[in-house]
């Protein structure tokens, strides 16, 4: 793995307007989706991108793929910034980016065949056309374990971990630099997570390809990942080497998360103590003032209330681990039966 970044984001944010009717379109607020986010990648890495359902993870990629333009901030790709960049002008740079989808049933047209599916980048791109364009996509089944015969098929004659394989090889087409994995297996059996993710190794191997791995599942997240970021409520609340986070995790969120993890170690599973955090994820039109995750926090305090914390290094830890909270959770610390020394009612106000 190389040292060179690849991607910087810089205070990148993403509102969306909520309006009042489809008549009026009158805005009533904003959604925090994505808000102030710092992350560099690097050249040859896997970042895996974790957080419950609607912390920002998937917005996140799309703004780092320019699907959506950006609130605020920067990103810089290479050394290009392409922040705002129009359509034309990153026409280019979309060769050197790629995004493999979820639902493998949902991403390809049902209608079309999947050697068109898996050719339309090199139309789009002018790349290869007629029997150059058909040899490469032959190609590329056979690189990722289809029968290049198949050519002329239909998605629905496919499994589900064959239709991944037909984004995957899509995603592959134009040789990006980096791919965009928004949970690609989180759809399938078990049996064939292990397939794609085994073949998103080896592809990364000969290819060079840099990843960023968005996924609930913590345990192929650890099983993939060089580096993790924990997202909460928009913002990342603790990064750094994948070992790192998992063995000693500062932020009480992450250590809740890790604590529903399970294993196949009855032993470990036994010992280990789970963390329920109270209340709901708070609504994203109305974040908490300081730190987000203050309403659900066992070791919150007022000074949770009334700064927000920055991402910085806590205790000794190596100085790539970083943790956005007043309070860090020591190695060895217990959270499950911790009182917070802050008074919340059920709307997480001070009381």
């Amino acid at each position: 793995m190389s040292t060179e970044t690849l991607l910087r984001l810089e205070n990148v944010v993403k509102h969306f307007p909520v309006h009042s009717t489809r008549l009026l379109r009158r805005t009533e607020g904003v959604v925090h989706a994505v808000d102030g986010v710092d992350l560099d990648v690097r050249r040859g890495e896997t970042v895996g991108l974790v957080g419950e359902t609607g912390c920002g993870k998937s917005t996140l990629a799309r703004c780092i793929l320019r699907l959506y333009d950006l609130t605020s901030g920067r990103i810089t790709f290479g050394d290009t910034d392409i922040t705002e960049l129009s359509r034309r002008k990153m026409r280019p740079h979309r060769k050197r980016m790629q995004m493999i989808f979820q639902d493998p049933y949902g991403s390809l047209n049902p209608r079309r065949r999947v050697g068109p599916i898996i050719g339309d980048p090199f139309a789009i791109q002018n790349v290869a056309d007629g029997e150059e364009r058909k040899r490469k996509v032959q190609e590329l089944m056979e690189l990722v374990g289809l029968n290049p015969e198949h050519y002329n098929r239909f998605p629905a004659e496919f499994s589900g971990g064959q239709r991944q394989r037909i984004g995957v090889a899509r995603a592959l087409a134009l040789r990006p630099e980096v791919i965009v994995c928004d949970e690609p297996v989180s759809a399938l059996d078990v049996s064939i997570q292990a397939q794609i993710i085994n073949l998103l190794d080896d592809l990364q191997d000969e290819f060079g390809l840099t990843y960023i791995f968005i996924a609930h599942d913590l345990s192929i997240v650890e099983r993939v990942s060089d580096r993790v970021a924990v997202m909460y409520l928009g913002k990342i609340v603790e990064f750094g080497p994948t070992e790192q986070i998992y063995n000693h995790p500062r932020h009480p969120y992450t250590k809740a998360l890790l604590s529903a993890m399970p294993s196949a170690d009855p032993d470990v599973a036994e010992a280990r103590e789970r963390i329920v955090l109270r209340g709901d994820v708070p609504s994203p039109i109305d974040p908490p003032s300081g730190c987000s995750f203050h309403p659900r926090c066992p070791k919150a305090q007022q000074h949770c209330v009334d700064v927000e914390p920055p991402l910085e290094v806590k205790f000794t830890d190596p100085p790539a681990h970083r943790a956005a909270c007043h309070f860090p959770v020591g190695d060895g610390e217990v959270l499950a039966h911790a009182t917070p020394e802050l008074a919340l009612d059920t709307e997480g106000d001070v009381l």
